[in-house]
């Protein structure tokens, strides 16, 4: 069983890679850091398009883009704090927490609203992903890291960590 959930997560990748290597190449031709004109000062930090370690920016609000990334990749907030991501870009993104890189006792968060990582991931693109304009909440109740990433654009880099303190 875990054969076939392995399989099917790599096939997922690779189905979703296909594409966005072919709109990351196209869209990243003319200068990424444009790309998010009417953002806050937050893509300073993301403008590096996957970098950007060490680098905190203190928002409540990460956007999803189709240079599948998200802007900023780190963020810190205050325990209690509900954070939104935001598809501004026009592809399908997921929000799913590494299972076993979320704090001990902090609740697991994927869009769509599943229990575990597994759960997520089988049901992705059915449930869980983010499409063009919608967003995905979820509060941050216990302190720590959490990492989370994007299920088809996992390959590609798109991942990010949420710092609560």
């Amino acid at each position: 069983m875990t054969d076939d959930l392995t399989r099917r997560r790599y096939l997922v990748g690779i189905a979703a890679t296909g594409t966005g290597l072919g709109l990351a190449g196209c869209s990243s031709g003319g200068g990424g850091e444009s790309t998010d004109p009417a953002t806050d000062s937050p893509t300073e930090t993301s403008s590096s398009g996957g970098g950007g370690d060490g680098d905190w920016v203190q928002t409540d609000t990460v956007e999803m883009n189709d240079e599948l990334a998200f802007a900023p990749k780190q963020i810190e907030v205050e325990a209690g704090t509900t954070v939104t991501w935001e598809n501004v870009g026009t592809i399908g993104h997921s929000v799913t927490a590494y299972e076993d890189n979320i704090p001990e006792d902090a609740t697991y968060f994927a869009s769509g609203g599943f229990d575990s990582e597994d759960a997520a991931v089988d049901a992705y693109p059915d449930e869980g992903n983010i499409t063009e304009g919608e967003t995905y909440e979820h509060t941050f109740e216990t302190t720590g890291e959490y990492e989370y990433y994007c299920i088809p654009h996992e390959m590609n880099g798109m991942v990010g960590t949420v710092r609560v303190i």
